[in-house]
C-alpha cells in the first residue's frame, strides 16, 4: 500500500483503545434489541487529500464540531496492520455486529485477495469501523469501500505549489525535495485506487464535494462541510 504510515506511533494505541471504549459503553446504554434501523453501516465522512492540501486539519476541526471519531491514515494503518488491534476491534463486536460482517466478508472473499492480503483487511477495518457509529475518514480509499447510498464524500485540493510547501514545513525538508515526495505519493496512491478499484483516482464524479483550501480557511472548510450534511439531513 503507498504512503505507508507509522504504525508503531505510541500514542495510536491509546486512541483506538479509548474508542473502542466509547463504543462499548455507548451499546451498554442503547437498549437490546434497538439495532440499526434496517442500515449496514451508520453516517460517515470521507475526506481524500492531496498530499500537503491540509485534509487533516479539516478532518480535525470537522471532527470536533460533530463529536465523531476520526480515522487518519496513521490509525486506520495500525488498525489493519497489527493482529493484536484487529483482534481487540473483533471481541468488541456484539452479536449482531459479528454475524453481519460475517455474512458480508464471505461474500468478498474470492480469488482476487485472501484473508490475510492488506486490501482485504482494509475493507474489513472501514466497514467494521463504520458500523459502530458516525465517523469521519481520511484518505485509504474509504469513500471507495462504504456504501455508495451513504455518507459524505470530501476531496480537499491544492496548488501543486501550495501542497510542496506545506509538506516541506511539516516534514522539515527542502521544497525541492518534497516536490518530489508529494508526485511519488500521489503515484502510488493513483496506482493503488487504479489497480483496486479500477477507476482513476482523479475522477471528480468519485466526490460530493471538492474544497480547494487556496480559496477558503479551515474553518470556511469545514462550515462548507457542515452545510452539506445538513443539507442532505445526514446530521441536524
Amino acid at each position: 500500500m503507498p504512503d505507508k504510515a507509522r504504525p508503531d506511533h505510541p500514542g495510536l494505541a491509546r486512541v483506538i483503545e479509548r474508542q473502542v471504549r466509547n463504543w462499548e459503553i455507548a451499546r451498554a446504554q442503547r437498549p437490546a434489541a434497538a439495532p440499526l434501523p434496517g442500515e449496514e453501516v451508520a453516517q460517515f465522512v470521507t475526506i481524500a487529500n492531496i498530499v500537503g492540501a491540509g485534509g487533516n486539519e479539516v478532518a480535525s476541526l470537522l471532527g470536533e464540531e460533530l463529536k465523531w471519531p476520526v480515522f487518519d491514515r496513521d490509525i486506520l494503518t495500525t488498525m489493519v496492520g497489527d493482529d493484536e488491534t484487529r483482534a481487540q476491534l473483533y471481541r468488541s463486536m456484539d452479536e449482531r455486529t459479528l454475524g453481519w460482517f460475517e455474512d458480508t466478508f464471505r461474500s468478498l472473499v474470492d480469488q482476487e485477495f485472501r484473508k490475510n492480503d492488506y486490501f482485504h483487511r482494509l475493507r474489513a477495518t472501514i466497514l467494521y469501523l463504520a458500523r459502530q457509529g458516525p465517523a469521519i475518514f481520511i484518505g485509504r480509499s474509504a469513500d471507495l469501500i462504504l456504501p455508495g447510498d451513504k455518507g459524505l464524500r470530501v476531496k480537499i485540493i491544492a496548488s501543486p505549489e501550495r501542497c510542496a510547501a506545506n509538506f516541506a514545513r511539516r516534514c522539515n525538508t527542502t521544497i525541492e525535495h518534497a516536490r518530489s515526495e508529494v508526485k511519488r505519493i500521489e503515484s502510488e496512491r493513483r496506482g493503488f485506487i487504479q489497480h483496486h478499484f479500477h477507476i482513476d483516482a482523479y475522477e471528480p464524479t468519485r466526490f460530493d464535494l471538492l474544497i480547494n483550501v487556496e480559496r477558503f480557511t479551515t474553518r470556511q472548510a469545514v462550515d462548507l462541510i457542515l452545510s452539506v450534511l445538513r443539507m442532505r439531513q445526514i446530521v441536524d
